[in-house]
C-alpha cells in the first residue's frame, strides 16, 4: 500500500464505524421508551451520520479513484466494510442500547482526542467537531448506565448481562494491524493500544458507580475491521442500501 492507500483505509475505518452505528441508532425511532430518549437517540444517530459523511468525502478525496461519499455508504459489499463488530450489534432492549453505546462512546471519546491532533489537517479537524459532539453522548449513556446498573434489581440483571454479553467486542477496539501502526508512526492516528489503560480506568470506575462487575477478558471477538462481520451486518446493509441499488443512479 502507498501513503494514500492507507490514509483512505484508515478514514474508511472511522467512516464505516459512524455510518453503522448510526443506522442502528435511527432504529429507535417509534421505539424509544420515552419521547425524550427517542430524540436523544435520534439526534446521536444523526451526529453519527454528520461525522460519517465528512469522513467518506475525506476517503474519496484521498482515495481519487471518482467515488463519492453515496458509492462508498451504498455501493460497497459487507466484506468491503470495516466497521468494528461492536456498533453492529443489534440494539435488544434499551439497556443492551446503552451497553453498546457506553462502551463504544467511552473508547470514541479517547481515539477522537488523539486524532484531534492528527498531522492530517481534515482529519483533525473531523475530530475536533465529533468530540464535542461524543461527548454529550458518553455524558448521556454513562448516565443511562448508572441509572439502570443501579436502579431494581430488574433493571441491574439486564444490564449486568448487557454489559457480560458485550463485553467480548470490546478487545477489537484496541487490536492494531498494520494500517493501524503506519497511521501511528505517520502521526495520523494514535496506536490503539495505548488508550487502553485509560478506557480501563473510566469503564471501572462507571461500572462501579452503576454497582455493576466488570466481565472477565477472555476470549475476544474480532475480523471486522479485516471485513468479516457477524451475521447482523447484512441485514443492515440490505435496508441501508436497498433504494440505491433497487434504483441506481437514480435522481431525485
Amino acid at each position: 500500500m502507498d501513503r494514500a492507500e492507507r490514509l483512505s483505509t484508515y478514514v474508511l475505518r472511522l467512516a464505516d464505524n459512524s455510518l453503522i452505528l448510526a443506522q442502528r441508532l435511527g432504529e429507535w425511532v417509534g421505539h424509544a421508551p420515552a419521547l425524550e430518549e427517542e430524540m436523544a437517540l435520534a439526534n446521536f444517530a444523526l451526529d453519527h451520520m454528520g461525522q460519517a459523511r465528512m469522513l467518506f468525502s475525506l476517503a474519496a478525496d484521498i482515495e481519487d479513484k471518482d467515488r463519492t461519499e453515496d458509492d462508498l455508504a451504498f455501493l460497497r459489499d459487507s466484506i468491503d466494510f470495516h466497521n468494528v463488530l461492536l456498533v453492529e450489534q443489534p440494539n435488544g432492549h434499551f439497556g443492551q442500547t446503552i451497553a453498546r453505546q457506553f462502551l463504544f462512546d467511552s473508547f470514541y471519546q479517547y481515539q477522537l482526542e488523539a486524532l484531534s491532533a492528527s498531522e492530517e489537517p481534515r482529519l483533525a479537524e473531523i475530530a475536533v467537531k465529533a468530540r464535542k459532539e461524543n461527548h454529550y453522548h458518553l455524558r448521556h449513556t454513562r448516565q443511562w448506565l448508572v441509572r439502570l446498573g443501579d436502579g431494581t434489581s430488574e433493571s441491574h440483571r439486564r444490564m449486568q448481562t448487557a454489559v457480560d454479553d458485550l463485553w467480548r467486542f470490546t478487545g477489537e477496539l484496541f487490536s492494531r494491524d498494520a494500517v493501524d501502526e503506519w497511521a501511528a508512526a505517520a502521526g495520523v492516528g494514535p496506536d490503539p493500544a495505548t488508550l487502553v489503560s485509560r478506557w480501563d480506568a473510566y469503564v471501572d470506575d462507571a461500572l462501579a458507580e452503576a454497582t455493576l462487575t466488570r466481565p472477565n477478558s477472555g476470549w475476544m471477538a474480532s475480523g471486522g475491521k479485516e471485513g468479516r462481520h457477524t451475521e447482523h451486518h447484512g441485514f443492515i446493509l440490505a435496508d441501508m442500501q436497498f433504494l440505491q441499488r433497487a434504483y441506481p443512479d437514480a435522481q431525485w
